[in-house]
């Protein structure tokens, strides 16, 4: 029997060939994919069974876009330390590009990294809080990924795949598990990039697709065109039918129209909204220790902190993918003037989720991932060619990066991975960007190789052909 896709379009022929043959083949596994089919039927955002028994329930990923320093913040090299401001010769192998560099000076860590909490985890000094929860994280010192480009390294750490448009990672969790809270998106995303393709949905039903939020323009207008103050609740409910009859009469005609599809569900969840999400959003309600928890009210961290609290009250509501941007780690000049201001602007916002997580008793079944689209080089780039080395920044490295996972079934307190004495190869824990997007849906009970959609006569998935498991990390 070939692999079943909850596919929308089709799927109520599927179920009724299902239900044919379903005294033939027996079990509960097959009734629970009819099941599935005809809740995709009506409502694409319905609570679908995972595959198999879930470590969590729900993913907050916060992306950390520019390319964080993994050297100066979790994986310091004695060697590179040694050698500071010297000439190095790194492990390339002469078919690598490596933009605008001519010369390869060591660059030591801009600010002390340490052992911290009882694993002895490596973490900058920049990053105090996050100190203060190294037990409770799982560092990957030795991830890799295919571009060293912002704008397509950044597409494929969302999407898998760095040209084409494809769905998001958020957008394969909702079409894989649905929706805890029908009055909500399956998929949030706060200050997110600039690509759309980042949330879109691609080719899945557009149900799935990110809702964007901005919640550093106040309560009113973090959701656009959420709310009509000139139009009462009834009006606007008399004013949704007729539409949605008219939707309904040309989908008919048609049989199969994704888009309108995703519409007409789209009209009736965006009415549902209405009486949920401006409670959700507005933060006000929270006691004033959780919002110090977050550095709410605090110049840097005020607009990072209001994203990760509105992402753990999102998480706690039901939202089963919320994803946070938090910019600024581009650092090709004066690294060590610029990093501590990303850093003091990220790590009491990160560090008072994951805390506030565990606090609530979520931290278990909810999935923190951290990340950014590639990590920085352990040499140094001074983009005047002239200046002083401790002015320099450094450049991308897609060859190995750091990133960590908190909650939801992971190892806290464990390192995995390793680079060479330079900080620039994996020699051990090797873990590619497909492997991370496996692993993230293995633990909320999903198999990245039966998660597909049929598409333009394939089968299309998360991973593509690609991605493992990385089991070692597992709790």
């Amino acid at each position: 029997m070939n692999k079943l896709n909850f596919q929308t379009s089709d799927c109520i022929n599927r179920r009724q060939a299902l239900q044919a043959t379903a005294c033939g083949f027996g079990g509960l596994a097959l009734q629970s994919m009819i099941g599935n089919l005809a809740r995709a039927a009506t409502n694409p955002l319905a609570v679908r069974a995972p595959h198999f028994t879930p470590r969590a329930k729900r993913v907050i990923f916060l992306f950390i876009a520019g390319g964080p320093s993994q050297p100066d913040l979790f994986d310091p090299k004695e060697l590179i330390r040694k050698k500071h401001g010297e000439k190095i010769t790194p492990g390339i192998d002469g078919r690598e590009v490596s933009v605008g560099i001519d010369k390869y000076l060591a660059l030591a860590p801009v600010a002390p990294v340490k052992p911290r909490g009882q694993s002895g985890m490596m973490i900058s000094d920049l990053m105090p809080h996050l100190a203060s929860v190294a037990d409770d994280i799982c560092m990957l010192r030795a991830v890799h990924t295919d571009n060293e480009a912002h704008a397509p390294a950044t597409l494929q750490l969302h999407t898998g795949v760095s040209i084409d448009v494809r769905p998001s990672m958020g957008s394969w969790f909702s079409y894989g598990l649905g929706s805890e809270n029908q009055n909500l998106p399956s998929f949030i995303t706060i200050h997110p990039d600039s690509d759309v393709r980042t949330y879109g949905s691609g080719f899945l039903p557009a149900a799935h697709q990110g809702t964007p939020v901005n919640v550093s323009a106040g309560k009113d207008s973090a959701i656009k065109y959420l709310v009509d103050p000139e139009t009462s609740p009834a009006a606007q409910r008399r004013r949704l039918d007729f539409v949605q009859r008219m939707n309904r009469r040309l989908l008919d005609r048609v049989q199969s129209d994704l888009p309108m599809e995703g519409m007409i569900e789209s009209f009736e969840l965006a009415f549902r909204m209405q009486t949920e999400t401006p409670k959700l959003i507005d933060l006000s309600g929270e006691t004033k220790p959780t919002q110090e928890l977050y550095g709410i009210g605090e110049g840097a961290t005020d607009r990072n902190g209001r994203a990760c609290l509105l992402a753990r009250r999102l998480s706690e509501a039901g939202v089963r993918f919320v994803q946070v941007t938090i910019g600024g780690w581009d650092h090709h000049g004066n690294i060590k003037g610029a990093l501590p201001g990303s850093c003091a602007g990220s790590d009491k916002p990160v560090a008072g989720l994951i805390k506030d997580l565990k606090a609530r008793g979520l931290l278990d079944d909810t999935l923190v991932v951290w990340s950014g689209e590639f990590g920085r080089t352990p040499w140094s780039q001074d983009l005047s060619g002239t200046s002083p080395i401790d002015t320099h920044g450094r450049e991308h490295q897609p060859e190995s990066y750091c990133a960590w996972m908190a909650g939801g079934g992971v190892k806290g307190g464990l390192t995995y991975g390793e680079t060479d004495d330079f900080g620039f190869r994996p020699v051990a824990g090797k873990v590619h960007l497909h492997d991370m997007h496996a692993t993230m849906l293995h633990l909320l009970g999903m198999d990245h190789e039966r998660l597909t959609y049929r598409h333009a006569g394939r089968d299309y998935r998360l991973t593509d052909v690609h991605g493992e498991v990385v089991k070692e990390i597992l709790a």
